[in-house]
């Protein structure tokens, strides 16, 4: 069921993007599509309308804060897509993602621009490559995992950061790396 919310959720956003944005290039609406499609902000709408309250989980994930997890959040916020997309169609999806997304639509008026973006973007106008990302660690369990992460964009430096997924993990390190590229300016 995820795999079909995720591309119904995709096509309404798809659509919505360029509704709004209608003489915006691919290169505007891609990061757009991709924060609103993401984990993460599945997870945030998942909690924004309480999903969490209304799974069945068995008892050792719900005591391990299962009903607060972004992955599970995400999947199921992508199940109950399909299952409004099966039951009702796609106006109905669209009626439900529209509704739920609203505030994460608004939060995307600008292009976003996330850390790693930032970063690439710093060090090829510095003339160096593309930054590089690699796995020092991971640690938890597989319910928690925090994964540790260095970025190492040649002269301009390296960076760690950590995370409970590698791409959090990445943005961390993303993040870390400029601050000291910006206190060093």
């Amino acid at each position: 069921m995820e795999f079909l919310g995720d591309r119904v959720l995709g096509l309404v956003v798809a659509d919505a993007l360029l509704a709004r944005f209608p003489t915006a290039d691919e290169g505007d609406l891609a990061p757009r599509l991709n924060r609103l499609v993401r984990r993460e902000t599945c997870a945030a709408v998942a909690r924004d309308v309480q999903l969490g309250r209304h799974l069945s989980l068995a008892a050792a994930e719900s005591a391990q804060g299962g009903r607060n997890k972004s992955a599970i959040l995400g999947n199921a916020m992508e199940a109950v897509i399909a299952a409004v997309y099966l039951d009702g169609g796609l106006a109905a999806a669209r009626r439900v993602i529209l509704k739920a997304w609203a505030a994460q639509f608004d939060a995307v008026q600008t292009v976003p621009r996330d850390a790693k973006t930032r970063l690439q973007e710093r060090v090829h106008a510095m003339g160096h490559a593309h930054p590089s990302y690699r796995v020092l660690r991971r640690q938890g369990t597989d319910h928690a995992p925090v994964f540790h992460i260095e970025v190492e964009a040649g002269p301009a430096g390296t960076a760690t950061g950590s995370g409970p997924s590698k791409r959090a993990a990445e943005q961390a390190a993303a993040a870390a790396l400029l601050a000291t590229l910006d206190s060093s300016a």
